[in-house]
Order: structure tokens, then C-alpha cells, then sequence
């Protein structure tokens, strides 16, 4: 699998809750490659959480450093890289998502809504439904869509992603 990547980053993106972190964190183990979240980048720059960047300096300043660090990022390589759910709303960062391979992580709306209840760190979980209507064709412009079935484990969608990025490397080369 490293020899088709040839050290291409792998950007995933979905809304928040979707696993992304963890499912990269497992993806990046399977295929020896570095693993970064560009939130907790973001968090590690800011040296503040993202809800606490979100109440004092508002989303339009997240966004700017979300960004930066994106920007930043793209010049590694052999990188999993988990992204914020709303990176792709501006259209630079395709710029430098585009640069590696973008997978989808599709979760639905119900599994979403479970998984999030009750997390207060999520600045705007209270907008998830809005939110995903407006973000799902921007996600659907990703190179590899991965539907995840609610009882999927993190490692068995690490699995089906390492099985399916032969089908859409092969188009790409």
C-alpha cells in the first residue's frame, strides 16, 4: 500500500463525530505513516480549546487559523491527517486538500446526534442537522466516500478504507 501512496497525505474530512481522529489514528498505524489533527493543532497553537477560540474570537477567526494550519500541513507527507468538520467550506483549503487523497467519512445524522449528546466541547453541535444539509456536497467532492454503518468499529473502517484506495488511486495516476 505505501508503494501505490508514494508518501501521499491522506486528508480526512466529515462532520464533527464522525471518528475521524480515531479512525486516523488507526489508519495512520496500519500504514506506518504520521497521524496529526489539525484541531488539536490548532488547540496546541492557540494554547486554548477550540470552544474557548469559538466564544472570545468567534468562528471567522477559527477558521483563519484552521487555514494556516492546514496550509502548514500540506507540505508533509506520509501523513493521515484528520481535519475540522467545516475545513472544507472555504474553498482555498481544497487547494491543499487536494493535494493528498480526501476521504469522506459519512456517518448519518442519528448516529451523529448519539455520539455527540451530551459534549459541550463541540462549539456547534446544536446545529448539526443545518450543518450537514450544507456541508454533504462539499463532502461528496472527495476523492473516496466511506458510508459508516453505526456498529462499525474504528478499525474495521481503517479496513475498508485501506481496502478501497486501490480503486481510486489507480484513476488518479
Amino acid at each position: 500500500m505505501s508503494n501505490l501512496l508514494q508518501g501521499l497525505n491522506i486528508y480526512l474530512i466529515g462532520m464533527m463525530g464522525s471518528g475521524k481522529t480515531t479512525v486516523g489514528r488507526h489508519l495512520a498505524q496500519n500504514l506506518k505513516y504520521n497521524f496529526i489533527d489539525t484541531d488539536q493543532a490548532i488547540e496546541a497553537i492557540a494554547q486554548e480549546p477550540i470552544s474557548a477560540i469559538f466564544q472570545q474570537q468567534g468562528e471567522a477567526y477559527f477558521r483563519e487559523l484552521e487555514t494556516k494550519v492546514l496550509s502548514e500541513l500540506s507540505v508533509y507527507t506520509r501523513s493521515v491527517i484528520s481535519t475540522g468538520g467545516g475545513i472544507i467550506q472555504r474553498q482555498i483549503n481544497w487547494s491543499y486538500l487536494r493535494q493528498g487523497l480526501i476521504i469522506w467519512l459519512d456517518v448519518d445524522l442519528a448516529t451523529l446526534k448519539t455520539r455527540l449528546a451530551g459534549d459541550l466541547t463541540r462549539p456547534l453541535a446544536d446545529k448539526l442537522e443545518s450543518l450537514l444539509e450544507t456541508r454533504r456536497p462539499l463532502y461528496a467532492q472527495a476523492d473516496l466516500h466511506i458510508a459508516i454503518q453505526p456498529e462499525q468499529s474504528a478499525l474495521e473502517i481503517s479496513s475498508q478504507i485501506i481496502e478501497a484506495i486501490p480503486t481510486v488511486l489507480k484513476s488518479q495516476v
